[in-house]
């Protein structure tokens, strides 16, 4: 397919004027932090069509020839990674989470030809991609000169990177297994591609103040995590019986972390677009530019109120707002992982595990294949960094399990590799402290050995991130990782500070950080001390969550540190 000079995505940017909306014009320039100053003088997606026309011809030294233009790179997926030089990370939108098996196979391509590093990881090797937390995919040691052949491959099969970083909606989540969940109120994923349509390639939404983080789920488990996004759309049912969805706002984690409030409104599933353009029009009127770490979603709807959010919103939607509804959300579930018989008769999905999101390029396109040889040719990506295979016929379902892809990423993992999730870590961020994704497999696996169980019974799920921007999500697990420095000595050592009782659902709450700084080599035994008190005074089915909520910190901090006293009781 010939290259449309205007267009190097494959996709249609929407308004190609140069206007940005959304910046008070009483405001003077210098009132406004140095990105939003950035955005104004050249819109972000014009860093596109440069990289088509020039950087991948000249070379990664002509991104610095124009200001700002390396964190313009945001707006199309891309961001240097921590070596330097002609490296590069693109993150992948898959809107809902559900690859098709062509497009699966086009991530899987473009990892395995243009993603080797210099040098082999000793757990992963090279050639990689890694599953996020928010359903998208991410390529690593990419050269700024291959980027268009990889847009274009990606365009041809109905994929972009375009908005899945900067200060624009990125990718619209969903539960994995929407349309195939026998327990699920609607059908959220039409909902989720909805949404991510509107708002892809819309010049007039890509400057808002920071991210913008949208969740939409109609299942009763809360897969797609909406409490910590800036806007969650979960099942419902109005007074008239009419099935939809309530709405939550000012979600999120970092150093602010915030459950989202309930605005108390309902919409029907064909307002689903309007509400949330509607809200991305309220940030980007009253969200702070001026302060850049004061700047999300949340700390509008903390200032505002739930109240004052909710007419903000109204006098902005183009439809009256009803108030919410019946709450139909009765727990939350950490993954899909199993064989599970979908309300299709007949059909089954199998959700195999991926421990912490990373698998190599030539795993996709397998991955690809056997779901259209077995299944309905979907590849379906999880929050959890898993990934799902559907519509399986269930005469079918004992030779897939005997395919060695997933034997490889079994759907019967033992109870921590099960549940191990972590960011890229010091690898590649330049902002990160300490090494994760190895790490942590390391510590799941040698847990399974050690302390053993059933992968689908006492599950306590470990999320491990590399620095305080929570990409790992540690504020939700039930033990979280933050990464940190220890003086052991006359010298610094890579630590973590460690915090238990996270969850979401009918009983949300972040995790208490109730030990700092522990060495990483004295984190895997910590965590057996842990487990074994946790499995002694359990009561009866209790969760680890709640236990560690009702067990003091004090004595959960001299578990893990190993207090004597405290440990031999």
């Amino acid at each position: 397919m010939a290259r449309d000079p205007d267009n190097p995505y494959g996709m249609a940017f929407r308004g190609r004027e140069r206007a940005m909306p959304f910046v008070r014009p009483y405001r003077r320039i210098g009132e406004l932090n140095p990105i939003e100053q950035l955005k104004l003088a050249r819109h972000p997606f014009e860093v596109a069509q440069a990289i088509v026309e020039r950087y991948a011809k000249e070379g990664v030294a002509a991104l610095g020839s124009v200001p700002g233009e390396v964190e313009r790179l945001k707006w199309v997926g891309l961001y240097p990674q921590r070596q330097g030089g002609d490296a590069f990370m693109m993150r992948v939108k898959v809107p809902g989470g559900v690859l098709t098996a062509a497009q699966a196979r086009e991530i899987g391509i473009a990892a395995d030809a243009f993603g080797e590093g210099p040098e082999d990881s000793p757990v992963f090797g090279n050639r990689y991609a890694d599953i996020t937390t928010r359903q998208t995919i991410q390529l690593h040691w990419l050269r700024i000169e291959d980027v268009p052949r990889i847009w274009q491959r990606f365009a041809d099969v109905g994929l972009t990177s375009l908005q899945a970083c900067g200060d624009t909606s990125r990718n619209v989540c969903c539960c994995p297994v929407s349309g195939v969940d026998r327990d699920e109120v609607l059908d959220a994923l039409p909902v989720a591609r909805a949404i991510s349509a509107f708002f892809t390639g819309n010049r007039e939404f890509a400057n808002l103040p920071r991210k913008f983080k949208i969740a939409v789920t109609g299942c009763v488990e809360d897969c797609a995590r909406v409490e910590i996004d800036d806007v969650g759309l979960w099942p419902a049912r109005s007074d008239d019986g009419s099935v939809g969805f309530n709405v939550l706002a000012g979600g999120g984690l970092s150093d602010g972390e915030r459950m989202a409030s309930d605005i108390d409104v309902f919409v029907r599933p064909d307002q689903a677009v309007e509400l949330t353009r509607a809200i991305a029009h309220v940030f980007g009127e009253l969200g702070n530019r001026e302060h850049r770490g004061l700047a999300r979603m949340r700390y509008l709807v903390q200032e505002l109120g739930p109240e004052g959010f909710r007419a903000a919103l109204a006098e902005r939607a183009r439809f009256e707002l009803a108030p919410a509804g019946e709450e139909l959300t009765r727990r939350s579930r950490g993954d899909h992982v199993g064989v599970h018989p979908q309300k299709q008769d007949g059909l089954f999905y199998v959700g195999c595990t991926v421990p912490v999101g990373r698998l190599h390029g030539i795993d996709l396109v397998e991955a690809a294949r056997l779901a259209e040889t077995y299944g309905d040719g979907t590849v379906r990506l999880g929050t959890d960094q898993n990934f799902t295979l559907s519509g399986v016929p269930g005469d079918r379902v004992d030779r897939l399990l005997e395919e060695p892809l997933v034997t490889q990423y079994s759907p019967f993992p033992g109870p921590f590799t099960r549940g191990v999730v972590a960011c890229t870590g010091s690898e590649y961020c330049r902002y990160a402290v300490v090494e994760t994704k190895e790490r942590a497999v390391k510590w799941a696996r040698a847990l399974d050995a050690r302390l053993g169980g059933e992968g689908g019974k006492d599950v306590i799920r470990m999320h491990f991130s590399g620095c305080s921007a929570s990409c790992a999500q540690p504020q939700i697990a039930d033990v979280g990782f933050r990464g940190d420095i220890a003086h052991v000595g006359d010298h610094i050592a890579e630590a973590v500070d460690i915090g238990l009782g996270g969850s979401l659902g009918p009983d949300a709450a972040f995790i208490d950080w109730v030990c700092g700084s522990l060495p990483v080599d004295r984190v895997p035994d910590a965590l057996v001390a842990l487990v074994g008190r946790y499995r002694a005074e359990r009561r009866e089915d209790e969760p680890f969550h709640l236990w560690a909520r009702r067990t003091p910190n004090d004595e959960l901090r001299a578990v893990l540190e190993g207090t004597p006293a405290v440990v031999a009781r």
